[in-house]
């Protein structure tokens, strides 16, 4: 059985995993790009969106095993489209077009209830309207040996840390203050859940903190 985890998420100095205001226009909130400077120019990066060239170096290698060995990816329903009930229209499919980069069984935490869409690549988006509980099960079982990764938004992280379902989480924090948003950590006790820091890699664009229990 594998592990879960958080990677590659992006954090500001002040502790907001996201700006506040998400849209259509603005995915990860007002100034929620800044969050992932560090990633964006990286050749894991380019990759990913079927681009060549781009850095190597540690942003490129954490970025790389942010999106590598998972076997199911579980996803806040505002990671899968903008917030409100109809899914930014009736032909929405997520922010990524036609070939998503997860690649495998996705799970979408939601309310609203909807056909599994599969997607070029190897994603089919599943929805769960059952819970947190019930999206990992069906994660866990989707994803074998390989770990399942909590990919996000900021709510979907904190429940599932508050759980006590989460094994690691690498979080890259960016020389940015947002001042407002989605706090990441706020009435979170982490030591007392048990994790420690095992990785602290600083970089000009980040800070990459691994911590696990």
């Amino acid at each position: 059985m594998g592990k879960v985890r958080v990677a590659g998420f992006g954090v500001s100095i002040d502790g907001f995993g996201a700006g506040p205001g998400q849209s259509l226009k603005d995915p990860l909130g007002k100034r929620g790009p800044e969050l992932f400077q560090w990633y964006f120019p990286t050749r894991s990066f380019r990759e990913m969106h079927g681009e060549s060239g781009g850095e190597t170096g540690p942003d490129n290698e954490f970025g790389r095993r942010a999106m590598e060995g998972f076997g199911a990816f579980i996803l806040g329903r505002n990671m899968f489209g903008p917030a409100g009930d109809d899914w930014g229209g009736p032909n929405w499919k997520g922010w990524w077009g036609d070939n998503p980069p997860y690649h495998t069984p996705t799970f979408v935490l939601t309310h609203h209830a909807r056909e599994p869409i599969v997607m070029e690549g190897g994603t089919t988006f599943h929805f769960v309207t059952d819970g947190i509980e019930a999206a990992l099960a069906q994660a866990k079982a989707a994803a074998g040996d390989l770990d399942v990764k909590i990919g996000g938004g900021v709510s979907t992280v904190r429940q599932y840390l508050l759980a006590g379902a989460i094994d690691e989480l690498h979080l890259a924090q960016s020389p940015v203050v947002l001042g407002q948003g989605e706090s990441l950590f706020a009435g979170i006790d982490l030591p007392g859940l048990g994790f420690r820091v095992t990785e602290n890699v600083p970089t000009e664009q980040a800070t990459h903190i691994v911590l696990a229990r």
